[in-house]
This record gives C-alpha cells, structure tokens and sequence, in this order.
C-alpha cells in the first residue's frame, strides 16, 4: 500500500480537490430523499402547490449538482489513476533494465512481463475506483446511517444490528483474498512463460509438428490459471449474495416495523419512504465499500510483487572510485578465477590467462565448457565468486557500469535485432553518422545485405524475421564494429555465415581492428581462431590448453581432434 501511495502522493492537491467535489456531490445525494419526506409530510397536506414545485426544482437541482460533480471528480480520477500508473510502469522498466543478469534470472523473464502489464493494471484500476468511491461510498454509508436516525432512531437501530456482520463478512473474504491473488498473478506468470516461449519458437514448433503438444501444455497452463481465478473470484463473490441478504433481511424489518409504526401513528408515510430511500443508499454504499476491499485485494497483491522489484536491491554496484589504468598491464587478465550460477557446482573454476592490448584471443571448446561464462565475466554480467577479472590492470568491480559498457563491443550468435530500421540496430542510440555505419557495415561484410534491402532505412521485422540467419549475423556485427571498441567480443557471431564469408570478415578483422582493439573471439571453428595470438581450449569450466595454434596442435589433444576433424589440422589458412 505504501507502493500506491508513494505514486499517488504528487496528485494529492488534484486529488483532494476531487474528493471536496465527491463529498458535495454525496451530500447532495443525502438531502434528496429528506426534501421527498418534507414534500409528503408537510407540504402536500398543506395543498400549496407553489411550495410543492419549489421543492421539486431544489430536489432538481441537488441531482443536477450531484451528477456534474460525479462525472467531473470521475474524470480527475481516472487522469490521476492514469498517470501515476505511467509514473510507476516507467519506474519499473527503469528497474529492471538494471537488474542483473543473476536478479533476472531469479525473478524470470516472463514474471517480469506480467508484472509490467497485468500486476500494473490491477493497481491502476485500484487507485481509480479509491478515488470514484473512496470518499462517496463511506460517505453515503455513514451519512445516510446518520440522517436516517435523526428521522427515525428506531428504524435506524434495525439496521445498525446488520453492521456488524456486514464488517465480519468484509474482513474475512478480503483476508482470504490477497493470498489467493497472489496465486493468480504466479499462475499468470507461468502462462505468460508458455506464450513467449511458443512466440519464439514457432518456427521450430510448426518444423517438428508439435503444435497440438503445445496446445496440451498451454491448456494445462490455462487449466491452473482458470482454477486460481476460479478459487479467488469465488472468494470475492461470496461477499456479495451475503451482503444482499443481511440488507434485504435488515430492509424487510425496516418495512415491518414501519408498518407498525405507521400504524400506531408513531411515523408518518413520508418518513418511511425518505427511510427506504436511505436504505436503498446505504445497501448501495455497502455494495460500493464491499467493491473498493475486493479489488483492494488484488490491488496490494499486485503492488506487493511490483515492490519486490522496485525495491531489489542494486546488484554489482561500483565498490571504489579508483580504477586509474595500471601502465604495462594486460588488456583481459583472468586471475584464479571460479563461478558457479546455481552456486553449486562450478561452471568456472580456477581460470587464470592474460592477452595484451591490439592481440586477438580465440576461445574454443565443447558445448557448455564455460566459453560464453567467460565472456559474460569479462563484460560484468556475473561476478566471480572468487578470483579477479581485470581489465587495464583494474578490477572490473572497480570500473563504473557506464565506463566499461563503453569499452566494449560485442555480438553474440542468438543477439537480438529489433523491429526497427536498419540504421537504428546498428546506431542503437549512439548518434553515429551514416559513414560511421557503412563503414562498420563494410568491415563485417554487411554492405551487400544492405544495398540489397535498398538502404540503411529497410525495416526489419521483429528479431529481425525478414533476414536469412548469415544476414541477421553481419547487421549484429556492423552494430559491434561501429563503436570501435577498445575490446571486440565476438561470441559464436559468425557461425551462420559461410567460409568464403567468414574469411572476409577475419580478414577485416586483422586490417582493421587488430592494431588499436583488443578481440576475443569465441568460436566452434578452428579457422575462425588460428591466427589468434592465444588461444584457450576449454572443457568443462577448465583450462586444458592455451597457446598458439601450432603449439596446440602438439600439446592439447582436444584442440588437435577439433583441428584435424575440420581442416585436417593444417597450421595455416
């Protein structure tokens, strides 16, 4: 609730301005049914029928007042709801941007999807039905009680006795509530993960004919989802058929002992009609309360996930500001390093290597040997659970967020490309120039592509559907190139392409990287890295050999089968 209030209190001016039109508009309502009563009682016995239009058209105008201060306190209330709804979903797509990677992989992509979307919805509905009803519906309740026993103490007794079971039954189903949407929204969370994951991978889904596994998964994700709205709305339907019949119950013996009443000339026939009028307001009132704590319910579940998030603490934070370049140092030096992502077994363990500033690392391995962990180290992803990365001789803890983003660049094999133009994947927000971009375009063997879909501003669809796998690798490139990092990493970026391709592209490399950017390059292909200045073979998060291609070949038996099964182990291109 904190949450809520925190984003509502910058509108609290238009905010109370609403609740002073809300509160005339509810007294208005309240003086209706009393002028009724006058009219009965005491103006119609009398036959002036002057008197009679006079109250009719101050009755008018109490309705009048009443409907133009709903519709105008209504309409505040749904800009402030808005709003402060955008405030806080910008907020949180700040935060998350800045989650890292280990905080994303605890709270999950599609959890955080749905707590952008759904989680933020429910609370913009809460915050506009607060201010609709928030003072109207008390308001109504406590003053039509309060008119009603100035009329008629004894009536109004009959229906204060239904009170406190209206309050009992509030309580118990909003109690039971809050925990059943929590269950809600983790189902929806699970939903959302199916729908994105079969999104993705449609292609692979439609290729392999399983489309009706698929469907069998999703309806078991459905069925779930379906059973917790089932359990939280029957919950919060409960308070509704049990409110309607402690009210009608209380508005039957309100009619019976008026009846009496009226009959032993202890009321008059005005009073009792004011008096259900006000009953009426009141069971409405009631219903309007019972609405504001059912959706209080899944407002504050929703909130309360949204804060988890909000208040996440920061992750790998700067710990010192001196982070002065040692001269001499290596460019990427590994000291000892261990990692583990489940923190149970290492993925990394014990990595110690150096290469110097211009030189080119190849990093070669199995599948799942530790190659991309590397990497993701190196660029502060993760950090080490011990050991030192370092970069210039500085600790990469040491090196602002900001700072050592812009001493890479960087393209990984499953990289992303957004549905935009192809000047602004390869730009992405830098402010570069269009010969910046050709140029960057023509290092990673990208110019083709690009003439051929006539210019930088083709359009491509979403992760980049419209190009051939080879094309969609030389745009990510192009997008590393043209930052002209002081460290290209190349993550498996150019396995799509073909070897004459590849060969240009490693070409290009050398001609113009190699002199003034240090590049690593991890790779499946033994002639994408046999030129490198050194060369890691990995195996299971372990160095097993490093070197040169040469001296590898002699010394690393992994290396030397890798080599012979793709080029026959030749020393050279």
């Amino acid at each position: 609730m904190k949450l809520i209030l925190k984003y509502l209190r910058p509108y609290s001016g238009r905010m109370a301005f609403g609740f002073a039109i809300k509160f005339i508009g509810s007294i208005m309502d309240l003086f209706i049914p009393m002028l009724l009563s006058v009219i009965i009682d005491d103006i119609v016995p009398t036959g002036k029928v002057r008197e009679i239009y006079l109250a009719g058209l101050l009755m008018l105008v109490c309705s009048l007042i009443a409907i133009a201060g709903n519709i105008i306190a209504n309409r505040m209330a749904a800009r402030v709801a808005r709003n402060s709804t955008e405030k806080l979903r910008n907020d949180l797509f700040s935060k998350i941007s800045y989650l890292s990677a280990r905080q994303l992989d605890e709270f999950t992509i599609p959890s955080l999807e749905s707590r952008l979307t759904s989680d933020t919805y429910n609370i913009h509905q809460f915050t506009g039905m607060v201010q609709r009803l928030g003072v109207r519906a008390p308001l109504l309740l406590l003053g039509g009680i309060i008119v009603a026993f100035i009329m008629e103490p004894v009536l109004t007794l009959v229906l204060v006795g239904t009170l406190p079971l209206i309050v009992i039954t509030v309580f118990f189903v909003t109690k039971k509530g809050i925990p059943l949407y929590n269950r809600q929204q983790v189902a929806t969370d699970g939903m959302t993960r199916i729908v994105r994951e079969d999104a993705q991978g449609i292609r692979v889904i439609k290729a392999l004919g399983r489309e009706e596994s698929e469907k069998d998964r999703f309806a078991e994700s459905n069925a779930t989802l379906n059973a917790t709205e089932k359990a939280a709305a029957f919950n919060m339907a409960k308070s509704s058929p049990i409110l309607n019949l402690l009210l009608n119950l209380g508005l039957v013996a309100v009619i019976i002992v008026g009846a009496i009443r009226v009959n032993s000339g202890e009321s008059q026939v005005g009073e009792i009609i004011a008096f259900t009028s006000y009953f009426t307001i009141i069971l409405n009132a009631a219903m309007s309360v019972t609405r504001i704590f059912i959706m209080s319910s899944r407002g504050i579940a929703s909130a309360n996930r949204i804060k988890e998030v909000l208040e996440c603490p920061a992750d790998m934070v700067c710990t010192e500001t001196d982070r002065v370049p040692v001269p001499g140092a290596p460019k990427i030096e590994f000291s000892h390093v261990t990692f583990s992502y489940n923190g149970i077994k290492p993925d990394i363990d014990d990595v110690s290597f150096s290469i110097e500033s211009g030189k080119t690392l190849g990093i070669i391995g199995p599948t799942g040997s530790g190659k991309t962990t590397l990497i993701a180290l190196l660029m502060r992803q993760y950090d080490t659970d011990s050991g030192e990365v370092l970069v210039d001789g500085v600790n990469v803890r040491n090196i602002g967020k900001d700072e050592l983003s812009e001493k890479f660049g960087a393209a990984f094999q499953n990289d992303f490309l957004f549905a935009d133009t192809i000047r602004t994947n390869i730009d992405f927000g830098r402010g570069l120039t269009d010969e910046e971009l050709l140029r960057a375009a023509g290092y990673a063997q990208a110019s083709e592509v690009i003439e051929g879909k006539g210019g930088l501003d083709y359009n491509l669809t979403i992760k980049g559907a419209n190009l051939s796998g080879g094309q969609k690798q030389r745009i990510i490139l192009s997008r590393a190139f043209a930052a002209d990092p002081e460290i290209l990493v190349l993550d498996d970026s150019s396995s799509a392409l073909d070897y004459a391709t590849d060969a240009k592209l490693r070409a290009a490399i050398r001609e113009n990287f190699s002199s003034r950017t240090t590049c690593v390059i991890v790779t499946q292909r033994v002639s994408s890295i046999m030129n490198a200045d050194h060369i890691l073979v990995m195996d299971d998060g372990k160095i097993i050999g490093q070197g040169t291609h040469a001296g590898l070949l002699e010394t690393c038996a992994l290396y030397r089968e890798i080599s012979q099964s793709q080029i026959g182990g030749a020393l050279l291109e």
